[in-house]
């Protein structure tokens, strides 16, 4: 799989595509291209690895739940589904441009869906699967997995640390499930395709 069909058929969806072949030439670009807005983050430790926080930080108004204190987490979560910029990753992407996403609160998947000028997903080569039910298994069997050991999480998934066992643990972080199959109307969309192993 190349990233030039990935691009072809995310492009056909109705996607913007952009490709680098690192993770400093695409925080450069983010950099560049968002100025002077209000942005949010969704929990990603692909945007932590990208180092794009702190560097959007010195010339937009930021809002990010991760580093939030512990008593304005709800609050920032909040404000970041109705920011002019929303930033985020992916779970899972196939080669036909189906982009996965599996959340716990639901506030990342919303925040993907609606109410921003435009949204930005970055997605390292390790989340791209051939198929759309591989995207799928990689996304419940590879990143929550190691999302919820991550987190520290009771699961059957953490505590073995191999697969999805679909449990009804109170600890599951998979409560919502979302496809995107193309952007959502009106909102500007754009995949960020980086050459590089990132996030889980």
């Amino acid at each position: 799989m190349v990233f030039e069909t990935v691009k072809k058929n995310l492009e056909e969806r109705g996607f913007l595509v952009s490709v680098f072949s690192t993770a400093a030439e695409a925080a450069a670009y983010m950099d560049k291209s968002i100025d002077g807005k209000t942005v949010g983050f969704g929990g990603s430790l692909t945007l932590q690895e990208l180092g794009i926080y702190e560097m959007l930080e010195r010339h937009n108004t930021m809002f990010w739940h991760a580093v939030a204190p512990p008593e304005t987490k709800e609050e920032v979560r909040k404000a970041e589904l109705s920011t002019q910029v929303f930033c985020t990753s992916a779970n899972g992407l196939s080669e036909d441009g189906q982009i996965l996403n599996i959340d716990g609160i639901g506030n990342r998947v919303a925040a993907s869906l609606f109410g921003h000028e435009k949204v930005y997903f970055v997605i390292g080569r390790n989340k791209l699967a051939p198929t759309y039910e591989e995207a799928l298994w990689r996304a419940r069997n590879i990143a929550a997995p190691k999302n919820a050991m991550r987190l520290g999480k009771k699961t059957p998934c953490a505590v073995k640390g191999d697969r999805c066992y679909n449990c009804k643990s109170p600890d599951r972080i998979c409560q919502s499930f979302v496809t995107l199959w193309g952007p959502s109307m009106g909102m500007e969309t754009e995949v960020i395709l980086v050459d590089q192993d990132l996030g889980l």
